[in-house]
């Protein structure tokens, strides 16, 4: 007897149904698993067998053969452990053959309980669009996989539960839609930023524009204490982007927080992660790279503290995800494609002691130098905005406690504002960083004064093409922050100001 039950599995952040067929014939007992299936598959066999014993259920002496369709893909993972059993239990006459309008996953202990898996919110959304109406998941993958619109999402705790709902002898409460988490209470505000003013001003062009940003100061000049608070200033997330966020860290088996976040992702990785962990790499053996950092601060925020100790590989796999807002990484495994579409903010000391620039530094011109060519012309190309932090005069933290520093909530809504006016002239989500390069001469037009001032700054500075339009889609923004149509001169003139190591390579 052939039994089929649907299943779905995960490639990359993407879903696809699989059809889990088991087939019963006379021979020796034995369960084997074709396929393509990697090794967490493959041990299924021992998980369902004692699980299905755990439940009282009789396991059938003959060969079985289950396939898991289709067969030139590799399956990965352990979401195959529910409709394995159930395929087994169908085949042998032990329950009902169950329905085929539906989608099972979930992994299983040997105690028949269920546990929850990577991906289910992808592989809720592949369901939905081949035409299913109805998944069965682990209960704690319930929360995730309701974010699929138009599925019923049945929360499975264990065997037991799913056999008697199936039966008609208790039935599962499907979970309810999704709602948008309540904002924690925001410890991280601007208003506890003494003075830096400059700083945060050029922090505010980089959330309402969408730009990638650089400090550069001295120890205790505040720049890693600001980045922290930047995501503060951001939009909300919008249901799309939730929607990508939620499927980008249920792949890695985080969707639950995910869920429970209301801020945009916040990734800070320490300066001795490898190539691998940054931009992705190879998991278990046979399965497809893993999402890295920059993947999983996609929408959110990559902040990287002290840049020029990551190693210089780490930082060129920077480059392409900057420029694309994806990465491509090829493996023996494969090749998978992961969005990585995220704001980069780098912190730095100026030179190798920390206090260039001040009667402190040690440092000799070429010394300095040789620092900052461990980052290389075509990544500082790719960031707009690479601000000087000067150190925090004493005025300003004797101030503390009775000087009213602009709050977080007040900085976010001119970065709000500035973003609706972009939003209305280049479309939905789609911010100045972003603007195509054939329509900036549409979006950013130059006053006559301006004009000529980046004419001059451009031979002056050394700009690249790259630099040109960068330094085009800041000043757009400043303009915006402005409500003005089009870019003045001093608009410009602020943009270029935030150029710094263009002005230092230029000496």
């Amino acid at each position: 007897m052939v039994s089929r039950v649907f299943s779905a599995g995960l490639l990359g952040i993407d879903g696809y149904v699989v059809t889990v067929e088991c087939f019963l014939s006379g021979g020796l007992p034995r369960l084997d698993v074709v396929g393509l299936p990697t090794g967490a598959v493959a041990e299924a066999g021992d998980r369902v067998r004692a699980a299905a014993k755990a439940c009282g259920f009789d396991w059938p002496v003959s060969r079985l053969t289950v396939n898991l369709a289709p067969a030139d893909t590799k399956k990965a993972g352990t979401a195959y452990d529910l409709p394995i059993l159930l395929s087994i239990l169908a085949a042998a006459g032990e329950i009902n053959a169950p329905p085929q309008d539906a989608v099972f996953l979930g992994e299983l202990s040997l105690t028949g309980a269920l546990r929850p898996v990577c991906g289910a919110l992808s592989m809720a959304l592949a369901a939905r669009d081949a035409g299913f109406k109805t998944i069965y998941v682990p209960a704690q993958n319930a929360a995730e996989a309701a974010y699929a619109d138009g599925m019923t999402i049945l929360p499975v705790p264990d065997l037991g539960a799913l056999v008697n709902h199936l039966h008609g002898r208790g039935a599962l409460t499907p979970c309810p839609p999704p709602t948008p988490p309540a904002p924690r209470d925001e410890t991280l505000d601007f208003c506890h930023v003494m003075g830096q003013h400059a700083v945060k001003r050029a922090l505010e062009i980089a959330a309402a524009g969408g730009h990638n940003i650089l400090l550069s100061g001295s120890p205790g000049s505040g720049k890693s204490m600001m980045a922290k608070r930047f995501s503060s200033i951001l939009p909300p997330l919008s249901t799309d982007e939730r929607l990508e966020v939620i499927r980008v860290w249920s792949a890695v088996g985080r969707g639950q927080q995910a869920v429970e976040r209301a801020e945009r992702p916040f990734r800070a990785p320490h300066h001795t992660s490898s190539a691998n962990a940054m931009a992705g790499g190879s998991g278990a053996a046979g399965r497809l790279p893993m999402p890295g950092e920059i993947t999983l601060a996609h929408r959110g925020v990559l902040f990287l503290d002290e840049l020029p100790e990551f190693h210089r590989d780490v930082l060129e796999t920077l480059r392409q995800p900057l420029e694309d807002g994806c990465v491509t990484i090829s493996r023996v495994a494969g090749q998978v494609t992961y969005p990585a579409q995220f704001q980069l903010i780098a912190a730095m000391n100026p030179c190798k002691c920390g206090w260039y620039g001040t009667d402190r530094c040690t440092c000799s011109t070429s010394s300095v130098r040789q620092y900052l060519k461990r980052l290389s012309g075509p990544l500082l190309d790719r960031i707009d905005l690479q601000v000087t932090v000067q150190p925090v005069e004493y005025a300003a933290l004797a101030a503390r406690g009775t000087a009213n520093e602009e709050s977080s909530a007040d900085i976010r809504a001119r970065v709000l504002a500035a973003r609706t006016v972009q939003y209305a002239r280049q479309g939905k989500d789609t911010c100045n960083a972003s603007i195509a390069p054939a329509q900036l001469a549409a979006h950013c037009p130059l006053s006559e004064d301006a004009s000529h001032m980046f004419a001059a700054a451009f031979e002056r500075l050394g700009l690249t093409a790259r630099a040109h339009d960068r330094v085009l889609r800041v000043a757009r923004t400043i303009a915006d922050l402005a409500n003005s149509s089009t870019i003045e001169a001093v608009h410009l003139a602020e943009a270029l100001q935030y150029r710094t190591l263009d002005r230092t390579s230029a000496e």
